[in-house]
């Protein structure tokens, strides 16, 4: 199976949310999202994996598998949870070089960042930046 570039994964993302028309709808596909991703096993659900600066409860664990990154994550808000999931799509599967280096332009270009709340907003941008730290730490453990 090829695995698909951060920038193809960030493109199919941008056209499924071009099909929706309107924001309800959006939210809607979200919340699917949310609904679809597996919940993160307990054991991973602590303080240490817990996403600081969000408004919800968020837990992002990764592993290397085959010299890429793996994530897994959970949410207790289903939208949340959703955009967890867009996030995994994205970086899941990559090498931490590839994620370290990445430019997540698929935010801006579906229009979430004006219509997710500030607090929402700052909490995935913690999300991303710890999915960055730990490509970081694994690159560093390699």
């Amino acid at each position: 199976m090829a695995n698909h570039s951060i920038e193809e994964k960030q493109n199919e993302i941008i056209d499924n949310f071009a099909l929706l028309d309107s924001w309800e709808d959006k939210y809607a596909y979200l919340i699917e999202l949310g609904k679809k991703c597996p919940p993160l096993t307990d054991e991973y659900k602590t303080d240490a994996y817990k996403i600081k600066g969000c408004q919800s409860n968020v837990w992002i664990h990764s592993y290397l598998q085959h010299e890429t990154l793996i994530y897994e994550g959970d949410s207790d808000a289903l939208i949340v949870k959703g955009l967890v999931s867009l996030l995994i799509d994205v970086f899941s599967g990559q090498t931490p070089q590839a994620i370290q280096n990445a430019d997540l332009y698929f935010i801006e270009k579906i229009g979430m960042q004006q219509h997710l709340s500030m607090t929402r907003v700052n909490g995935l941008a913690s999300m991303i930046k710890q999915m960055k730290l730990q490509a970081i730490q694994f690159q560093h453990s390699s």
